[in-house]
């Protein structure tokens, strides 16, 4: 796949491409998880998976010691 097929397959500008390819650091993260799953790089391998998952159980052991009230305020928007 060219440059510019990857950069039309992931909705951004070629010279957006450049700037994750430099890893410019003003590249939004998603662009990047974008970019990096359409040519099949997997950015977390299965220990980044096994990480995550254990993270995620250590907020939700910590949000069972929250009241019931607060728990119910802390929503959280982890879609990108």
């Amino acid at each position: 796949m060219t440059a510019e097929e990857l950069a039309g397959r992931a909705g951004i500008s070629r010279r957006t491409l450049q700037k994750i390819e430099r890893g410019d650091p003003k590249c939004e993260i998603g662009l990047v998880f974008e970019v990096s799953n359409l040519i099949g790089i997997n950015l977390f391998g299965d220990e980044g998976k096994a990480n995550i998952s254990r993270n995620i159980s250590r907020v939700d052991d910590k949000l069972a010691l929250l009241p019931r009230l607060v728990r119910s305020m802390v929503k959280v928007n982890d879609d990108f």
